[in-house]
């Protein structure tokens, strides 16, 4: 069976990165997707991204003609402390369900009760424990654990070698920082951000940063 040709949207960083772990997976005989190339407002049509082209700037129109095409979408883009907007470009682009493709690295462990929703990306070496819960269009990076009973919302972030423990829940785009550990039966409301290397042990409301060990507030997120 033919690969399934997928468009990352986003550059360097978050989409590079994915990249290159699909293509690991696919070369391993891991996966059945093709990075075919990327959308990007930052480069030029027609140039390249380590080796992937760009396809197309990134708006409503290129996701349809592409989908047009045949191809699926993978969408990358993050922006610390500005997780709002998007999550508001993911709607300005249209994008469904059936047109995004989720991805498990094969060196991943995920719980067989484990659900994960569309479009959510799932790293080298990650471990995810039963009965968790990932909605649509999480990531999470190299390294990191998710404990059991946890559900993380919409665009959640978990980025590399955090610890997230059980019975979490996060709302939408929230970022969970690199190296970050959180205690279990906490809550982290929408578009919240808890820093890199942070211990935290209380609840984070709406658009609040954290950060610290322990963690405490910092600001509100711009």
């Amino acid at each position: 069976m033919c690969p399934q040709e997928v468009i990352i949207i986003g550059g360097l960083g978050n989409g590079t990165v994915i990249a290159q772990a699909i293509e690991h997976s696919r070369i391993n005989g891991g996966c059945n997707l093709r990075v075919a190339g990327f959308m990007s407002d930052r480069e030029a049509i027609g140039s390249s991204i380590e080796g992937f082209p760009v396809m197309g700037k990134t708006n409503a129109t290129t996701i349809q003609d592409l989908t047009n095409k045949g191809y699926k979408f993978i969408y990358t883009v993050l922006r610390i402390d500005g997780q709002i907007e998007r999550v508001n470009l993911f709607g300005d682009l249209g994008l469904r369900d059936d047109n995004l493709v989720s991805f498990i690295h094969p060196s991943a462990y995920v719980a067989p009760d484990v659900i994960c929703d569309p479009g959510v990306i799932i790293m080298p070496m990650v471990m995810i424990s039963s009965h968790a819960h990932l909605n649509r269009g999480c990531i999470v990076m190299v390294g990191s654990s998710i404990g059991h009973n946890t559900e993380l919302g919409e665009f959640t972030h978990v980025a590399a070698q955090a610890v997230v423990g059980a019975y979490i829940k996060t709302g939408t785009g929230v970022h969970i920082g690199l190296n970050s550990t959180i205690r279990e039966n906490l809550v982290i409301g929408d578009y919240a951000t808890l820093g890199m290397g942070s211990v935290l042990t209380k609840n984070i409301g709406a658009s609040e940063i954290w950060v610290g060990n322990p963690a405490r507030f910092l600001r509100m997120a711009k």
